[in-house]
């Protein structure tokens, strides 16, 4: 099936840009990043920045954006059968539009990737559209409850790589 991501949540004056690659079956019908209850984001969010699944979904987002954290994925669109990264059909990748978005974001210059699909995806479909300079890349460990390979505590110290530039 085609699936489609949600826009980006970023405030003008954005510093760091988590991606994923596309969201999964939970979160679409939610339309809520990160909304399977398995998955690590929004507890890592939690102990790093306060901004855990005790709050609205809402109040996640704009603790995130008040730290200089923006959200967004790499694909605008692909074909999946099911919610796992491994099941996109790579020639039904279609990215979203980072030129512009670094238009109008021109203060991120660290980007963390949420998973080793999501860094692929930007380097092969992003990357060579892009005139940034000096943009910091940093894959850390899936969130998704399919990573069962690295240690909790392992995913959370890589997690907590991400400070704001100006932290």
């Amino acid at each position: 099936m085609i699936v489609c991501s949600f826009p980006p949540v970023a405030r003008a004056d954005a510093e760091i840009l988590i991606l994923g690659s596309m969201p999964g079956p939970l979160s679409l019908a939610r339309q809520q990043y990160y909304a399977h209850p398995q998955n690590l984001f929004w507890p890592f969010m939690g102990e790093i920045f306060g901004a855990g699944p005790d709050k609205p979904y809402e109040s996640r987002l704009e603790l995130l954006q008040a730290r200089g954290i923006a959200l967004w994925d790499v694909l605008k669109e692909c074909f999946r059968e099911s919610a796992l990264d491994a099941d996109i059909v790579e020639n039904s990748i279609i990215p979203n539009d980072f030129p512009a978005f670094f238009a109008e974001h021109p203060g991120i210059k660290r980007v963390f990737f949420n998973g080793s699909k999501a860094e692929q995806a930007f380097r092969r479909y992003v990357l060579p559209t892009l005139e940034v300079e000096s943009l910091e890349l940093v894959r850390l460990p899936s969130t998704s409850p399919a990573n069962a390979s690295v240690t909790r505590e392992n995913k959370l110290a890589e997690w907590r790589r991400i400070r704001p530039v100006s932290a």
